[in-house]
């Protein structure tokens, strides 16, 4: 109920109480003052008929009552007025008249209780007022009660009965009482209209300062109160008008700022507190999420929380996170649903080919499939998943060019609300663009350092990096491996007799050759020179010898084209296995070179594998 509608109600129902009470009190009143008029009236009537009685027996006139009762009930109001003898007086003096008999035990109950008896009835001709007043003899007077009748003093002679006349009474009271009400009701007008002035300003400004606040809680401070009196009313109109006026320009301000700062649009109808709210504490959120990027070692680190963002800030459960390479050749994925370096699922895999086949790659723009199903063909929807799904994908900037693509997949009913949140997503992402960059040279200038600079093979500096990581792998899964060093024969003639750019390209095609015939988890090593080296981990089917002859006859088929010809070479090859000849890597490393030197004293172009025979002839 508003505050209008309370006031009026209060001083209505405290008029309303108020006439109530008065007409209340005034009919009690009334009552009262009725009753005790009419006793006073009864009494006065019963002396006055004693008296009379009296006077009459001393006149010798007692046998004329009759008309004077009759006269006396003649007169306005009085209705009834009849005298009943006591037993006293009847033993005196005899029965008397007919009506002077015990009429009623009313009457019976004052002649023995010698106590007066009043009663208010209704009849058919109105209001009736009953008294029967008892005759008590005494000795008091000149003349008195014992003198003429022979009883004691105190002892009941007689009684009479009054019957009295409410009616006239009644109306009176009826009357005076409606003019009383007519006048309450004019005084209580007035005071209703008197009250609700003296309130109406209180309403006024409370009814401003609610909707005020209302605006306010919804982010509108341009609503004001309307009220300009100087009283304390006046003060707070004022003082409400100023606040708001100043939460408009300073809040306003900031949610701009704080919108520029995140890229973040706002809308006519934006909350502002609630957006403001919503947009600082995401600041603060991705303040801490940027120096836990930062901290982090490796970049898959990075990624990894990344993902944890999206999860649990966001709640995306299905997101792709794509690196795009530094020549913008290819994309590859390093983190799908939150599993490191697993398969392309949301896109079509020949994005990972050819990296401008990806829209957002390619323009640089948010993809946004909600409002446009069709935007990306190279969409696809994991049939894993019933209900409908849309897309958002987010290019990331690396030094001004796409580095990476972030794409959430998110149910078509969440789509607005995911579209509302994208600032928010991108703020995450563009603080961590920065380290994600950073951390991509650090692993390209590591990767650098690590590989050779003429084949791209991993380089032994790798080696004696990975090697420590590699053997304890090895020692917890309980697996073997073989250690394959090979080294490229009369090399020296090749430089000697076509020059060292003849030279190097023959090492790049056999570093070619090599990484076309081994597995992906295999390593290839330029240890130095011509010579090169390959570890691989041993299974039933596929073991070290095997290799090695595989590749030896690779090589000898090989055909290098070089300026004015060709070349054919062939390859010794060394074979030592982990752990049946060593304990340490470099131990077997150093059996497979001994085993590289018999093939080659034993007339190179094959493949010998360690035995303990030729630690022997290496003692001799």
């Amino acid at each position: 109920m508003k505050l209008q509608a309370k006031t009026t109600l209060l001083t209505v129902s405290l008029s309303g109480a108020m006439i109530v009470l008065l007409i209340t009190v005034s009919l009690v009143s009334f009552r009262y003052f009725s009753l005790s008029t009419a006793k006073d009236h009864v009494r006065s009537a019963a002396e006055i008929v004693r008296v009379s009685l009296t006077e009459a027996m001393i006149n010798g006139v007692i046998n004329q009552r009759s008309q004077f009762l009759e006269r006396l009930s003649e007169v306005d109001g009085l209705l009834v007025a009849r005298v009943i003898r006591g037993p006293h007086v009847v033993s005196q003096f005899g029965e008397g008249l007919e009506k002077e008999k015990v009429a009623n035990s009313i009457e019976k109950e004052v002649l023995v209780t010698g106590k007066p008896h009043f009663l208010m009835v209704e009849g058919d001709t109105g209001p009736t007022f009953k008294g029967t007043i008892p005759f008590v003899a005494t000795n008091v007077g000149t003349p008195n009660c014992l003198e003429c009748h022979a009883v004691k003093n105190g002892e009941v002679l007689g009684a009479i009965t009054i019957h009295l006349s409410m009616t006239r009474l009644k109306e009176e009271a009826l009357i005076t009482i409606s003019i009383m009400f007519v006048i309450v009701l004019v005084f209580a007008s007035f005071f209703t209209f008197f009250f609700r002035m003296q309130v109406s300003p209180v309403v006024q400004t409370a009814q401003g300062v609610s909707n005020v606040v209302a605006q306010a809680k919804d982010g509108d401070f341009s609503g004001r109160i309307d009220y300009r009196g100087s009283d304390e009313m006046g003060l707070i109109a004022k003082d409400l008008n100023q606040l708001m006026e100043h939460l408009q320009n300073n809040l306003g301000t900031i949610s701009q700022d704080v919108a520029i700062l995140m890229r973040y649009e706002l809308k006519g109808n934006t909350n502002l507190i609630t957006t403001t709210t919503e947009m600082v504490e995401t600041l603060l959120e991705v303040s801490q999420f940027k120096q836990a990027v930062e901290e982090d070692q490796t970049i898959q680190e990075v990624y990894t929380r990344i993902g944890y963002m999206l999860t649990e800030n966001f709640g995306i459960k299905h997101f792709s996170i794509y690196e795009v390479s530094s020549d913008k050749e290819y994309i590859k994925p390093v983190i799908v649903d939150g599993e490191m370096e697993a398969t392309c699922k949301w896109c079509d895999p020949e994005i990972l080919l050819q990296a401008d086949s990806c829209r957002a790659q390619r323009t640089g723009h948010v993809i946004d499939s909600i409002d446009n199903e069709l935007i990306c063909g190279k969409f696809k929807h994991d049939s894993s998943i019933d209900e409908p799904v849309g897309h958002l994908c987010i290019p990331t900037f690396h030094s001004g060019v796409v580095g990476s693509v972030i794409q959430i997949i998110i149910p078509r009913e969440h789509g607005r609300l995911y579209q509302n949140l994208l600032p928010f997503i991108r703020v995450f992402l563009r603080e961590s663009a920065a380290t994600v960059e950073t951390k991509r040279l650090l692993d390209t200038l590591r990767e650098t350092t690590l590989r050779d600079a003429l084949t791209g093979l991993h380089n032994r500096r790798f080696l004696e990096e990975y090697l420590e990581t590699l053997l304890a792998t090895t020692k917890r899964k309980e697996q073997r491996l073989s250690v394959l060093l090979m080294d490229l024969d009369h090399f020296k003639e090749v430089n000697d007799t076509h020059g060292h750019d003849v030279g190097d390209l023959v090492l790049k095609s056999l570093a070619a050759l090599f990484s076309s015939q081994v597995r992906n988890s295999d390593l290839v090593i330029r240890f130095g020179g011509e010579e090169f080296l390959v570890i691989l981990q041993e299974s039933e089917d596929y073991s070290g010898r095997h290799l090695a002859e595989k590749i030896r006859q690779a090589v000898e088929k090989l055909v290098i084209k070089i300026p004015g010809g060709e070349l054919h070479k062939t390859i010794s090859i060394g074979v030592g296995g982990y752990p049946s000849d060593g304990d340490d890597l470099w131990d077997v490393i150093k059996a497979a070179d001994l085993a590289l030197y018999e093939a080659k004293r034993a007339g190179r172009n094959r493949v010998e594998v360690y035995t303990n025979k030729l630690q022997d002839l290496e003692k001799l």
